[in-house]
């Protein structure tokens, strides 16, 4: 079978991956927060970004690469970390872990995985970052930071934007809770996705293995209440601080939307921003993030991270457009294991690639970078406010 053929974009991986997994485990790889307004917004800000299609180039040969933090990286994107991967595909940071070997692009292991960095990080490529909620205890969080470290994790991503628990309406209405308990209304679902079943038959339900060293056993919790919640405290600078003097490494603040936030990260030493609104996952008000892009650029020159939203290699040059240096996908990588099992993210990989030449080539640029300010409505290059609406 032609894959591409067959799965050609994102939404065909999206709508395989929901016909091949419960529908419980779709809402939770899926559901935003409230009525999903910041899921909706932050697509609908793709689509009205326009770029200027170029002619009289010759033929281009286009350079996918990018470097970030000193490393040259053939590809301007990454895996972006989400909790408990091994629920939605059964192994799926395994196999994260090993893809990003494979294409060579950054893998990020969340701290509520379902794999513990010792178990993922000789898997992964050379571009291991660790994200990590902030815990309360200062024994708890050294422990983390130094089993990051031996386990080779390289960049310490510390998001900042999940001070406290969402709604997630869509995922308290699946019946999940954490660890997961398979009720009868839940086992219905699972008998008729046979794929996942017969893997979670042989992997066993997943648990926050991170957590679990260092969390008390709890049972039943509500999926948007887990025990991680127990663990965590909302930072302030101070926090940050103790990151930064504890981390030596780059630091990426994830989970940044308030461009005025950025003298402060300078100062405490971040050494690059993620733009985030955490896939519309935690407060439903909030912008879309490729519409703080421009007053971002404008204001600090350390490297913008952008994720939310994009649905292929065109998204991503309308953020590169906008003032991004690095994109990060999270539930598209999902979407593939869950479609194609473990040869779902190459394919993903290959689609996004694909997508990004085809683009660079309407639009007469070698390099994503050249993308820079490329915009068919000049008034959204620059300075300006991003249209809202």
């Amino acid at each position: 079978m032609d894959r591409h053929a067959a799965y050609p974009a994102i939404s065909d991986l999206a709508a395989r991956a929901r016909a091949r997994i419960p529908r419980f485990v779709w809402e939770y790889l899926d559901a935003g927060t409230g009525s999903e307004e910041a899921r909706a917004r932050t697509r609908a800000a793709f689509e009205r970004v326009t770029l200027l299609p170029s002619i009289l180039h010759g033929e281009i040969a286009p350079d996918l690469s990018v470097s970030l933090f000193g490393q040259k990286m053939p590809l301007p994107f990454g895996i972006a970390p989400v909790g408990m991967s091994g629920l939605i595909w059964p192994d799926a940071e395994r196999h994260l872990a090993r893809a990003s070997q494979d294409i060579d692009v950054p893998y990020t292991l969340s701290t509520v995985a379902s794999q513990t960095p010792e178990v993922t990080g000789p898997l992964a490529g050379p571009h291991k970052w660790f994200q990590m909620y902030p815990p309360r205890d200062p024994e708890i969080r050294t422990d983390m930071l130094n089993r990051a470290r031996a386990a080779g994790f390289g960049v310490l991503v510390i998001t900042l934007d999940v001070p406290v628990a969402s709604r997630r309406e869509r995922q308290l209405r699946s019946g999940l809770t954490q660890p997961p308990r398979l009720t009868p209304r839940l086992m219905a679902q699972v008998a008729m996705r046979p794929a996942w079943a017969a893997g979670m038959a042989r992997t066993g339900m997943p648990r926050m293995r991170m957590i679990d060293d260092y969390a008390p056993d709890t049972k039943g919790l509500p999926s948007n209440a887990h025990a991680g919640y127990m663990l965590r405290t909302s930072p302030d600078e101070s926090y940050l601080k103790w990151l930064r003097d504890a981390w030596h490494g780059p630091l990426v603040v994830k989970g940044v939307l308030d461009p005025t936030d950025v003298s402060r990260l300078e100062r405490l030493g971040a050494d690059a921003i993620w733009i985030s609104n955490h896939g519309g996952r935690q407060f439903d008000a909030a912008p879309a993030p490729i519409t703080q892009l421009p007053a971002f650029r404008d204001a600090t020159d350390l490297p913008l991270i952008l994720d939310g939203g994009m649905s292929g290699g065109l998204d991503m040059l309308r953020g590169f457009a906008l003032g991004a240096d690095f994109v990060m996908l999270g539930r598209a990588w999902h979407y593939a294991l869950a479609a194609l099992g473990p040869e779902g993210p190459a394919h993903l990989a290959e689609i996004l690639r694909r997508d990004l030449v085809a683009n660079m080539g309407q639009m007469g640029i070698t390099s994503p970078s050249a993308a820079r300010g490329n915009l068919a409505s000049p008034a959204l290059a620059g300075g300006s406010v991003y249209p809202s609406g």
